[in-house]
């Protein structure tokens, strides 16, 4: 949604509270911007985030007209990256693409995460989100969430899903699930989504609650079955698989986020510019289609929205990591 340059300012200065104060924390936009642009992805190259940042940039290169160049700082699930950008300039020059994974659970997962998503960065927009799926072995006799909740409830550890490790976003999802029904199941957790998936394929682990973009191939081939989609609404990349509330079971609906943030600090002119910029590429109907064929759906919203959702998120998301009490892989 595009603001006005003064109702923006005006909304943003009340409603955020993230330390943009004036913009005397940063440098005066003034020709914003007259060289490259840095965006920092806390994941290595080829993933879902590095494919997300690389499907905008370039045509929000065109209109700021200087380069936004992609680099890739991975590790400790995306922290590394993201405090990288929390320390950096607030000048505009620097900007972090995150996910759910460093902006929403990292924060209640890792004591020692060397930065505040509140306090040390500034929402500037989403950019897209996917859907997460329960996605079993057809060997697995269910072929709806509802039926998988019968089975679940009929025997306890009758069953076993995969994750790409503790803490990790396709461990909440199924945290979420499981809460929901009161059910209990065996947890394997992988080191990555591609082993977790390709556990479940074969056969090794009954099902895994994950990244639709990666099990999608599989889906599609009959290696593996798609029951629910656990956000909002079904997705465009996969209509056909009805939402876990159209299947009857009552949970918290969660999906993963990738979004654009900078520095606290950073001059208000300059994230508005941003932000426009984004915004007319995201409302780019050729853009949407580009999205949809990768998997992912287009977000697009306005910096204090996108700062209400990783509050609320968070506030879950932090429930949930406390009550199951999910510790980090080490």
């Amino acid at each position: 949604m595009t603001r006005s340059g003064t109702r923006f300012s005006l909304l943003f200065l009340s409603t955020l509270g993230l330390g943009m104060a004036g913009g005397a924390l940063g440098q005066p936009a003034g020709g914003y911007p007259v060289k490259p642009i840095r965006v920092v992805v806390g994941f290595a190259p080829g993933g879902p985030a590095d494919i997300v940042g690389r499907l905008v940039a370039p045509k929000v290169t065109e209109i700021l007209g200087q380069q936004l160049i992609m680099e890739s700082r991975g590790g400790a699930g995306g922290t590394i990256g993201m405090d990288v950008v929390a320390k950096a300039q607030p000048d505009g020059y620097t900007l972090g693409l995150g996910s759910s994974g460093n902006l929403i659970v990292a924060p209640h997962l890792y004591p020692k995460i060397g930065y505040s998503v509140a306090k040390d960065l500034a929402p500037v927009s989403s950019l897209a989100t996917t859907a997460f799926v329960i996605a079993v072995n057809p060997s697995v006799p269910t072929r709806t969430a509802a039926e998988l909740v019968k089975l679940a409830r009929s025997k306890a550890n009758a069953l076993s899903y995969g994750t790409s490790g503790n803490g990790s976003s396709s461990h909440i999802a199924a945290e979420l699930f499981r809460n929901a029904i009161g059910a209990e199941f065996v947890h394997v957790p992988y080191k990555g989504t591609g082993p977790s998936l390709t556990a479940v394929v074969a056969g090794e682990i009954d099902m895994m609650f994950g990244d639709l973009i990666p099990a999608l191939p599989h889906a599609q081939s009959g290696r593996l079955r798609l029951l629910a989609n656990l956000g909002s609404h079904r997705s465009p990349a996969a209509p056909n698989v009805p939402t876990i509330a159209e299947s009857g079971v009552k949970m918290q609906p969660i999906s993963g986020r990738y979004a654009i943030v900078a520095p606290a600090g950073t001059p208000r002119e300059v994230i508005a510019k941003l932000h426009s910029a984004i915004a007319a590429v995201l409302k780019s109907p050729d853009t949407q289609q580009r999205f949809i064929q990768s998997g992912f759906e287009v977000v697009n919203d306005s910096p204090e929205q996108l700062a209400a959702t990783l509050k609320g998120e968070g506030e879950l998301i932090g429930g949930v990591i406390r009550k199951a009490g999910i510790k980090p892989d080490m």
